[in-house]
């Protein structure tokens, strides 16, 4: 499958603009959202399901990825992923200079909670940037290649590949953020992995379809 040609100096097209727009302002309010724990209710067999909410946006992460190596192959696609770091860290940095080094109005009483739900350690921090760098690449890599790649099974690749990277991304995230501690582990991964498992069935493989489609669309091709 042909995908649209960039000589040197042309105008970047209007979906990978737009995808790499929302892409960066996704990658910062999923911290932010990972701040609540939301509850996906009681399902057969599984239980009582709960996850970080920073999962939805995420896997719209996830889903755009995708989309762009769809649209313009594997190389842009990881150039996507690597440009993410860039508003996920500065975020990072400010929300602890704020945090940290800027004090609070007298008559503002909120710094301890501001403080308590934005406040990240550095080993935290750092699990944070090896997980979202590792399954998102993982997840290019595996949509890009599944089934032929590029035209072929849309959304299985998409499903499949967002169900092993988002089992990775878990594992070093949890791992990373919290081995040596007295928690159970397994315990927290199993929860957390099973939750995204059903939320990645869910979301990921008709996302995919619309923002491909969207993406066709926006750059004048026939979806």
């Amino acid at each position: 499958m042909d995908t649209p040609s960039q000589a040197p100096g042309a105008l970047i097209p209007k979906s990978l603009f737009a995808f790499s727009l929302l892409y960066g302002g996704l990658c910062v309010l999923a911290g932010v959202l990972g701040t609540k724990l939301a509850t996906l209710g009681h399902w057969p067999v599984l239980g009582d399901l709960a996850v970080e909410s920073g999962i939805f946006a995420f896997l719209l992460l996830v889903v755009m990825s995708s989309a762009v190596a769809e649209l313009f192959g594997q190389v842009m696609a990881n150039r996507l992923v690597r440009y993410g770091f860039v508003p996920l860290i500065v975020s990072m940095v400010l929300l602890t200079v704020v945090i940290r080094l800027v004090p609070p109005a007298p008559f503002w009483n909120d710094q301890d909670a501001f403080a308590r739900l934005l406040g990240q350690g550095a080993r935290m921090q750092f699990a944070g940037l090896i997980s979202y760098g590792t399954s998102q690449t993982l997840n290019v890599y595996l949509f890009s290649r599944l089934l032929g790649g590029q035209g072929k099974q849309l959304m299985v690749r998409a499903w499949v590949a967002s169900l092993l990277s988002q089992t990775i991304d878990t594992i070093l995230f949890i791992t990373i953020s919290f081995y040596g501690q007295d928690m159970p582990l397994m315990q927290i991964m199993e929860g957390q992995i099973i939750s995204k498992l059903v939320l990645s069935t869910i979301m990921v493989p008709p996302l995919i379809v619309v923002f491909v489609r969207l993406g066709r669309w926006l750059d004048g091709q026939k979806a």
